[in-house]
């Protein structure tokens, strides 16, 4: 097999203008592009220009998936919403890492190894992006989890020491967003890790809350500046207000507000607390199974009851498929008549299913390869 290189860029703060799109064909004469995003596929080769500087230029999402199993995921937020002191306690060597250009910041998530052959066999990335990149709004909106999930993968790569802490005892890691469980799995952060991290870990703010610091923001507005703001949404700018007003009620939140937070635990703690997580796993999926396997149960019941309801329709079904003479249609007949089986077992007896059969039988003797499925699943014995 050989190589494979996906690369997509995402626009959402503004729209590429034309002069830009023109630019990014002159990077790519393949690529899908649109005002809003930059999609290209390399078997060999790879792109013409270095995905940060596109990201610094253009862009403020990207995914890069290769097939010798390397990966990576960039956001780019504005400068204003974090300082470097939020940022910099989760970066973690060749897996979370922050640059910093003069108006925004460069997140970097990166997974350079794994095992997951299947995973990266499959060459159809084009479902990331949509799963990723919700984390941005999650960040501007002062939620610091995807942070700490791209820390977490650091610990599941045994990259940190087992006597550091966490970087921040954050609330509602025990119910992670799909967009922050998208990025654990993006960046495979042990499933028993992740689960572990949510044990005590305390729940989100209620909504109330949030909207009663946002009230409080609100009265403190200057009047100047929330006419900015109108104006900006009466000229054509109004996704760039909307940006900056939640960028800036975030920062305020982060400083007058901070959200409740745990004590910070160590990677030697959290290892164990995987233990636990594996255990309520391993729990919660043996009941997702038994509940799967009543399911299946019931509807097999209720399957065989209405075979049980018209008997002599099921064996004409079970004949006519016969007539077909096909392996495909013997296949069916046989797993037909193992069903009608189970219906006589439970609704008639086994004596009138054996003698129905012998009439089926009699009809269809010179069906060698189907008398030959029937006796391998144990429906009928050559005396």
């Amino acid at each position: 097999m050989g190589e494979y290189q996906y690369y997509e860029f995402l626009a959402i703060d503004r729209p590429l203008t034309y002069e830009e799109m023109k630019q990014l064909r002159d990077i790519s004469s393949r690529a899908r592009i649109s005002p809003s995003s930059f999609v290209n596929e390399y078997n060999f080769g790879s792109l013409k220009a270095d995905p940060r500087d596109l990201m610094k230029h253009f862009f403020d999402a990207h995914v890069y998936v290769t097939n010798w199993m390397s990966a990576r995921f960039i956001l780019r937020l504005p400068k204003e919403s974090f300082d470097h002191k939020t940022l910099s306690p989760f970066t973690a060597y060749g897996i979370f890492k922050v640059e910093a250009s003069p108006s925004h910041w460069l997140l970097i998530w990166s997974l350079e190894e794994s095992e997951n052959y299947d995973r990266f066999g499959e060459m159809d990335c084009s479902g990331w992006m949509a799963r990723l990149s919700p984390l941005r709004e999650e960040l501007l909106r002062g939620d610091l989890r995807g942070l700490y999930i791209g820390w977490l993968a650091a610990v599941t790569q045994h990259s940190i020491d087992e006597d550091d802490l966490e970087p921040l005892g954050l609330a509602g890691l025990g119910k992670l967003t799909a967009a922050q469980r998208a990025l654990a799995e993006f960046l495979e952060v042990d499933v028993d890790l992740l689960g572990g991290a949510g044990i005590g870990s305390p729940s989100l703010g209620s909504g109330e809350s949030v909207q009663n610091n946002l009230d409080v923001w609100l009265k403190d507005l200057p009047q100047e500046e929330i006419l900015g703001y109108l104006l900006q949404m009466l000229t054509g700018e109004g996704q760039l207000a909307e940006q900056t007003l939640r960028s800036r009620f975030a920062a305020w939140q982060r400083q007058a507000a901070p959200p409740h937070q745990a004590p910070t635990r160590t990677v030697h703690e959290l290892w164990l607390l995987a233990e636990q997580g594996r255990e309520q796993r391993l729990e919660q999926e043996a009941v997702a199974r038994r509940k799967r396997e009543e399911q299946q149960r019931k509807k097999r019941e209720a399957y065989l009851a209405s075979l049980a309801n018209d008997f002599p329709k099921a064996w004409k079904t079970a004949q006519l498929n016969a007539e077909v003479g096909s392996g495909k249609a013997y296949d069916m007949v046989c797993q037909q008549l193992v069903d009608l089986a189970d219906a006589y077992r439970i609704h008639s007896s086994k004596k009138e299913f054996d003698t129905a059969l012998k009439r089926f039988l009699k009809e269809n003797s010179k069906r060698k390869a189907l008398v030959e499925r029937l006796i391998k699943a144990g429906l009928w014995q050559i005396n």
